[in-house]
């Protein structure tokens, strides 16, 4: 397991800076008055869950990440650097650009591109794949609750 560890450390430090771009990128987001007064979704969770959620998002993500790179699968490390770039281009277009289609538009292809991920983590690296649900689970919400605001807004 200690092979795992330096790894999972630079892949989770990896995607902490992505989350940190993303924030920047965000501007005010969540708390600006386009945000605010926009229609959401009622299954909208409080805002807290989703620092939450991109938190283990981050750290679950970079240990599945780790047997990748320890298994030099080049193929799923040109998947994650993919969907990382993917990641960060969501929050300008939906917070600063405010173009919420856009916005759908990506986070759908990043869902795929998610999902190929765990596909291809589960039939190379077996169980590994557990790690990466929390991002895929999480990106059918966010998908839902973008959709929601692209449909109504």
């Amino acid at each position: 397991m200690k092979k795992y560890i330096l790894p999972s450390i630079i892949f989770i430090l990896i995607n902490f800076i992505g989350l940190a771009i993303g924030g920047i990128w965000t501007n005010q987001g969540v708390t600006s008055d386009w945000y605010n007064t926009a229609l959401k979704a009622p299954w909208t969770p409080p805002g807290w869950v989703f620092g939450a959620a991109w938190t283990l998002i981050a750290i679950t993500f970079g240990i599945a990440m780790s047997k990748v790179w320890r298994k030099k699968d080049n193929e799923l490390i040109v998947l994650f650097i993919l969907s990382w770039l993917m990641n960060l281009l969501w929050n300008p277009l939906f917070f600063l650009l405010q173009s919420t289609g856009l916005a759908l538009i990506v986070i759908i292809n990043l869902s795929l591109l998610v999902f190929a991920i765990t596909h291809y983590i589960r039939v190379r690296h077996g169980k590994w794949y557990l790690f990466c649900l929390p991002y895929f689970i999480w990106l059918q919400i966010a998908t839902s609750l973008n959709m929601y605001i692209w449909l109504m807004n």
